[in-house]
């Protein structure tokens, strides 16, 4: 096509195997081609820009190296895949990337041979690469054979104390590992810590790189005769701030730093660790985020998540707003009450911007704190606030705060400590995927005692819930809301604490009563209005909390009316469990109530719409309108005028 760029090796790469033949210089020049499909593609489809950019030579020389789909390249969180992808038999399909059926924005080892390990949160890559050397070493056997295991982490993922847990276990087995340590000092949010200082240090000092990387972990792959003097060597820069010793102390061998982006280093040091490694080694590599391609390099995210945008230009192709989203929402509310509060501090783990937190950090930098990726430190952290008298709101993606369920329990639940958490990306979220999908929230915090769960149905009661959660100080509360715009309602000039445990009813009818939790509320009354031309008004309520239950509400809603439907963007177990555990134990179901709950279904739904996420769950307002017609058993408009 006319506005794709001219790729003339590339073409001639359809699978790693293709590329052994290339001479050094024509794989650098593969990784500008590279670099330029990625940057197209992109461009069509939206995605996650900045970190594949950052790794294309990385990509390239690993590719050129090893022998994929044999050895194993172990992506952490995989948005940088998208080079990895063009180069594994999938080019002809990248213009597809987070598309409906089409190719997922992470790894995926349904989708090729050549993903090894699927992944999608952060920190995972080196558990799950030592695995695959032990698997190796045991004998364990894939379609494709068992080779080499290598983790390539970026610095921000480093941050979370999985990582080192990795680390610390590899060092003990002593396996051979390859871990990468892909240092762009820029991770999702500016990198946050000691380690992050720790990694600037290591190539602060200019005049002492190439003897660093002559005198420290690349000892164990030099021929005998030179590695009692490189040792001395070593033992000598101890003193003078050498890097790799925070490593070393785990049981690896340290190679670097390296430029990431000079194939001259990068093929060199592959092949001789490829060659000679014996146990664990790592590989420390310098990059840039969204090197190549200066809007992103200039970008503050350095291009992190774009829409569609021109390639010349980079100006992205966002559709209009109509309403402001959610995520804002949040963190100005959260702002104007911390203005009257000064108890109000706000947490996040390495996600200031896509929680609304950075809005808050401007105003109050001391008292936003932003923990790095470590979700497990940030709710404990959270609750140590809590309990020395702060009012803390812990503000975290639902399907990241599953990393951090454990301290959710022990930590806030069970001491019944005020921690706020503002569950943001509650439900279906898109072209994410199942990887990112808000789906389980309801259920693994309602079955919490003591904790009291709500959810948004627009912005404007989002605006009450923060208020609710600042003014509450009995126990754990937290309030969902989901990815993107709000619904267009009108906002009040501030939020007002709601009453706990009381719902809302938004018009009253007959028959049948639907009774929404969060944010679908919309699909909703547009099934009702559907419903009311086929002569049938539904009564309509809006639920606001799964804990503590609206039981007068319910029960009304049960009493009156033949048939009762909930419905929440959750899975199985959550607020339609608690309801028909309700009408269980009140004996409403003996009177001949149809009940029924609409929630997500039993499977992990791939990447596209929000709106084709939904109507794949069963959950489109036509859908809904098609339950409510089969619970009354009305097959048309006629029958039930008759």
């Amino acid at each position: 096509m006319a506005d794709r760029p001219n790729t003339p090796l590339l073409d001639g790469v359809i699978r790693p195997a293709d590329m052994k033949q290339l001479s050094d210089a024509e794989l650098t020049q593969l990784a500008h081609e590279l670099r330029a499909e990625t940057i197209s593609a992109v461009s069509v489809t939206g995605g996650h820009l900045g970190a594949g950019l950052g790794v294309v030579e990385l990509t390239v020389a690993l590719h050129a190296v090893f022998d994929t789909p044999r050895d194993k390249i172990i992506w952490d969180v995989g948005h940088q895949c998208y080079p990895h992808k063009i180069l594994t038999e999938r080019r002809e399909r990248i213009r597809t990337l987070r598309m409906k059926d089409g190719l997922s924005g992470f790894t995926k080892r349904s989708e090729s041979p050549y993903d090894p390990f699927g992944a999608a949160h952060s920190s995972t890559s080196i558990s799950a690469a030592l695995g695959f050397a032990v698997a190796r070493d045991l004998g364990g056997i894939t379609p494709e054979g068992l080779g080499d295991a290598v983790a390539v982490i970026g610095d921000g993922a480093m941050s979370a104390g999985m990582a080192f847990e990795a680390m610390n276990n590899a060092g003990h087995l002593d396996k051979r590992l390859i871990v990468i340590l892909n240092d762009n000092e820029m991770s999702i949010a500016p990198p946050v810590g000691a380690l992050s200082s720790y990694l600037s240090r290591l190539y602060a000092e200019e005049p002492f790189q190439e003897l660093k990387a002559a005198a420290k972990g690349a000892v164990s792959l030099l021929p005998e005769p030179f590695r009692e003097g490189a040792k001395r060597a070593k033992d000598v820069l101890k003193g003078m701030a050498v890097g790799g010793t925070l490593f070393e102390q785990l049981g690896f061998s340290y190679v670097g730093p390296i430029d990431g982006h000079d194939m001259d280093q990068l093929l060199p040091v592959l092949r001789t660790v490829k060659a000679r490694a014996h146990g664990p080694i790592l590989i420390h590599v310098l990059t840039r985020k969204g090197k190549g391609y200066a809007p992103a390099e200039t970008a503050q995210d350095k291009g992190h998540a774009t829409a569609k945008f021109d390639v010349i230009t980079g100006e992205q192709k966002k559709a209009p707003s109509n309403a402001p989203s959610y995520t804002s929402v949040f963190g100005k509310t959260l702002t104007g009450l911390a203005k009257a509060d000064d108890k109000i501090v706000a947490v996040t783990a390495a996600m200031p911007d896509g929680t609304g937190l950075n809005l808050f950090a401007e105003r109050f930098p001391s008292r936003c704190f932003d923990v790095g990726i470590a979700e497990q430190h940030g709710v404990t952290f959270a609750a140590a606030l809590a309990a020395g008298g702060m009012k803390p709101f812990c503000a975290i993606y639902s399907t990241f705060l599953q990393r951090g369920y454990d301290q959710v329990v022990h930590d806030v639940a069970i001491q019944r400590l005020p921690v706020r958490f503002a569950v943001d990306r509650a439900g279906l979220v898109g072209a994410d995927g199942a990887t990112h999908a808000g789906s389980y929230d309801i259920a693994y915090l309602a079955n919490l005692p003591g904790f009291t769960v709500m959810a948004a149905a627009d912005e404007a009661e989002l605006m009450h819930m923060v208020a609710t959660a600042a003014a509450h100080n009995d126990g754990p509360i937290a309030f969902r809301f989901p990815r993107g715009e709000g619904v267009g309602v009108e906002l009040p000039e501030q939020g007002v604490p709601l009453e706990i445990g009381k719902g809302r009813v938004i018009q009253e009818g007959k028959r049948v009563a639907i009774l929404s939790f969060g944010a679908h509320l919309a699909e909703v009354q547009a099934a009702a209005e559907g419903l009311a031309a086929k002569g049938i008004k539904p009564s309509v309520a809006d639920a606001r909390f799964a804990k503590p239950l609206d039981r007068d509400l319910i029960l009304s809603l049960a009493n009156g009316h033949e048939a009762l439907i909930t419905i929440e963007e959750g899975a199985v177990g959550g607020f339609g469990s608690h309801v028909a555990q309700l009408l269980a134990e009140e004996g409403v179901f003996d009177t001949g109530l149809k009940f029924r709950s609409m929630v997500l279904p039993d499977t992990f739904i791939d990447q596209a719409s929000p709106a084709d996420m939904y109507k794949v769950a069963g959950m489109s307002a036509a859908q809904i309108e098609a339950k409510v017609l089969d619970v009354l058993g009305v097959a048309s408009i006629g029958e039930q005028r008759a």
